[in-house]
Order: C-alpha cells, then sequence, then structure tokens
C-alpha cells in the first residue's frame, strides 16, 4: 500500500486544472442542421438585407397614406382595390392616388403604398371598392427592408455557443453549413482486473463495467466525444500500451488504479510518460482523484468506485470540458428545503451527499461509494463542510439539483 502523503482541497484542484486547461483550437464544417450546441468559430455576417423586401406586417390593404387622411367609421374613405398580393408573389401595379392592393402578411409592399391597413378596419363593397375606417400614418403595419438584419452586419461573433433562436437567425441569411469548433475527443478508459464489459459472462470476483457508460454520458453532455477503449488489466505494460493509444485522442480520462493499492499502478504509468499534477483530494467521494499532463495532453484520474468516479467527473471533469469545448460554464439550479433525517459526516474533507426529494424534504440518497443508486436515486447533492460532522434533521440545505 502507497497512502496519500496529503489530499489537495477542492478549490486548489480546481485551481491547477484552470491553469492547465487550452481550449480547443481545431475547427470543422458542420450542416446547420448539426449546429445545436455546438460553438462558433468564425464571425457570421450578412451579404444582404433580411427581409430582402418590404412586406406587410398585417392582413389587409396597401395605401397612400394621404389618401386615408380624416379616415372614420362614420366618415370613410372610398378606395378601389386594383390587385390582390399573396406572400410568395410579387406585385404587378403601383398604388395609385385613390386606389389601394389586397396584401397578405408578409406579402411584398407595392410601389406606391406607404402604409397597411389592417383588414378588421375596412370594408368591401360591390365592384372592388374598399371602404376605410382609420387614418393611416406612413410606415403603418409595413416591416422594411432590412428591418431585422442588415447587409455587412454581424450576425453573430466567433466563440457564441449556438441555440435554436441564433441557428434560425444563420437560416435566414440562406446558409447551409457553418464553422464551429470541433469537439474534443476524449478517451475513456477503464482499468482494473475485475472490470468485464456489459454482455460478457462474469467469472467469480468480476463486476460489469459502469464507469465507462457514466463517463461517456458525462462527456456527450458538456461538448466532448467519448471514444472508448478496450478495458486495461493492471500490469505496468498494459497500462503503458492503452495510455499511449488513448493519448491520439485530445484528453483521457481514465476510472480505476488512481487508490494507493499494491496493484494501482496507473500513476506510475502517468508519472513515467508526463507529469502529475495532483493525487487526492480532500472530499467524499473522491477522494483518490488525479490529474496530469503527458505532452501536451490533459488526464484526469477518476476513483473506480462508481459513485466517487460520476460525483467528480460531475464536479471536474464537466467544468474543465466545458471550457476546452469554448462552451458556457453551466448554470446549476439549487433549492433550499429542510433535511428530512439527521447526516453525519467524515472531518476534514468536503462531501457532496447524494439527496432524494420527497414531500418538501431533501432525503438521504448516498449509500456507499460503490453503490450506483447513490447516484441514480438522487435529484441532487448538498454539500457539507470539510468542518462540518453533523447535520441535524431540520436544517435547511441547499440542494443543487442534477
Amino acid at each position: 500500500m502507497r497512502p496519500f502523503e496529503r489530499t489537495l482541497p477542492l478549490d486548489e484542484a480546481f485551481a491547477i486544472i484552470e491553469r492547465a486547461i487550452r481550449p480547443i483550437d481545431r475547427t470543422e464544417r458542420i450542416p446547420l442542421q448539426q449546429a445545436n450546441g455546438r460553438v462558433l468559430a468564425q464571425d457570421v455576417i450578412s451579404n444582404a438585407d433580411v427581409p430582402p423586401f418590404s412586406r406587410a406586417a398585417m392582413d389587409g390593404y396597401a395605401v397612400r397614406s394621404e389618401d386615408t387622411t380624416g379616415a372614420l367609421r362614420s366618415a370613410p374613405r372610398t378606395l378601389h382595390c386594383i390587385e390582390q398580393v399573396f406572400t410568395g408573389q410579387m406585385p404587378v401595379q403601383t398604388v395609385g392616388p385613390g386606389q389601394c392592393i389586397e396584401v397578405a402578411t408578409g406579402a411584398p409592399m407595392p410601389p406606391g403604398a406607404d402604409a397597411v391597413i389592417m383588414v378588421e378596419e375596412t370594408e368591401a363593397g360591390g365592384a372592388g371598392e374598399i371602404r376605410i375606417f382609420a387614418a393611416a400614418q406612413p410606415r403603418q403595419n409595413i416591416g422594411r427592408q432590412g428591418a431585422d438584419i442588415q447587409k455587412g452586419q454581424t450576425v453573430l461573433r466567433a466563440g457564441t455557443a449556438l441555440n435554436a433562436s441564433r441557428i434560425g437567425a444563420t437560416a435566414a441569411l440562406g446558409l447551409t453549413d457553418i464553422e464551429v469548433y470541433a469537439k474534443p475527443r476524449v478517451a475513456i478508459l477503464s482499468t482494473g482486473n475485475e472490470i468485464v464489459d456489459p454482455g460478457a459472462p462474469l467469472a467469480p470476483g468480476q463486476i460489469y463495467d459502469i464507469n465507462k457508460f457514466t463517463l461517456s454520458a458525462v462527456v456527450s453532455d458538456h461538448g466532448g466525444l467519448p471514444v472508448a477503449f478496450r478495458t486495461a488489466v493492471d500490469s505496468l505494460e498494459d497500462l503503458s500500451r492503452a495510455v499511449d493509444e488513448c493519448l491520439g485522442e485530445d484528453l483521457l480520462v481514465f476510472s480505476g488504479g488512481s487508490s494507493v493499492g499494491y496493484r494501482d499502478l496507473i500513476m506510475d504509468v502517468i508519472a513515467a510518460k508526463g507529469q502529475v499534477l495532483f493525487h487526492g483530494i480532500a472530499v467524499k467521494p473522491g477522494k483518490p482523484t488525479a490529474f496530469g499532463r503527458i505532452g501536451g495532453k490533459l488526464v484526469f484520474g477518476m476513483p473506480g468506485y462508481p459513485s466517487s468516479c460520476l460525483s467528480n467527473a460531475y464536479i471536474l471533469l464537466a467544468p474543465a470540458l466545458r471550457r476546452i469545448a469554448r462552451l458556457p460554464a453551466q448554470t446549476v439550479k439549487s433549492v433550499a428545503m429542510p433535511l428530512g433525517a439527521r447526516v453525519t459526516s467524515v472531518a476534514g474533507r468536503l462531501q457532496f451527499y447524494t439527496v432524494r426529494i420527497a414531500d418538501g424534504l431533501a432525503m438521504p440518497a448516498f449509500k456507499a461509494s460503490g453503490d450506483i443508486t447513490s447516484m441514480s436515486q438522487a435529484d441532487g447533492y448538498i454539500e457539507i463542510p470539510a468542518e462540518t460532522e453533523i447535520v441535524e434533521l431540520g436544517s435547511v440545505v441547499d440542494v443543487k439539483l442534477f
């Protein structure tokens, strides 16, 4: 056994990771329909006005506003309708004195007209006569050309995270593809003689791999592309081979082998090939968490126990990966509520204690670091400071929601 010489406070671990991160520079061009959640790598500049023509903003009649002066329901003005224009059509005629053209919402404005009277303010008579019951002001109910976007305007800046509305603004320019930053490719490596992929038979003493799947999900949720590798057994030769293969990706996240046991060898491999920046954090669960660098590639070492692994993937890996992927920091929602049972904690370590919400109470969900249901049956977690050993029943706690 090789005990931890010291464990690092969480804020120091964050600072070390922060200093080591380099946002990804690689870019790629992708179809616009695949751009949701991606980060723009180039400014988007409009090459045309949007809309490209002035258009009616209401169903009604395109008029010369001067022809409607003084119009009231009790004293209407009568105009002669000379044409109907629907969306997707261009008007053929020009509105002259005493004339109007019927227009649908979104239809191009006819030449000669400077306003639209809503159909509710009109009444059709015989022989194309239209009675106008309200005076129009110039530019009334008209969406002018370029009102939304003007030619030459910078619509979106590089570094912008794309969502539905921003993709919509890009589509308005007629673009079909867009330049974005590539998703960081994250090597996912499970280690341990006892780890077996789901679907294979279990020999005595073996368990199914959980961490490969939970880590892949976290990576996918936070801007990365998970690349799962074959599980490495507990030998220096196999671990060295596996690490070398994983270094073809942008960063490596492994689970297991980062504790202090005789067969926890991967830390020796990391140290031999690169630099261990920290090993051991003063948190529960997740004390045997490591972080290092091999060449230009960052390496995250997660505990083998599933709850510890997933907890520190949320706390450490997810925010780091978002920075690498150039995504904005995630907003964590929280809610204050009474604790539904007395909770004890280990002195000297910040604890992330999972809870489920039931009947307005935060009920303990944590079982043990090796139990994945500590996370799967939880709605969120509370933070118990390192100096706190007991949180009493009924204490109001801040539940950070998953």
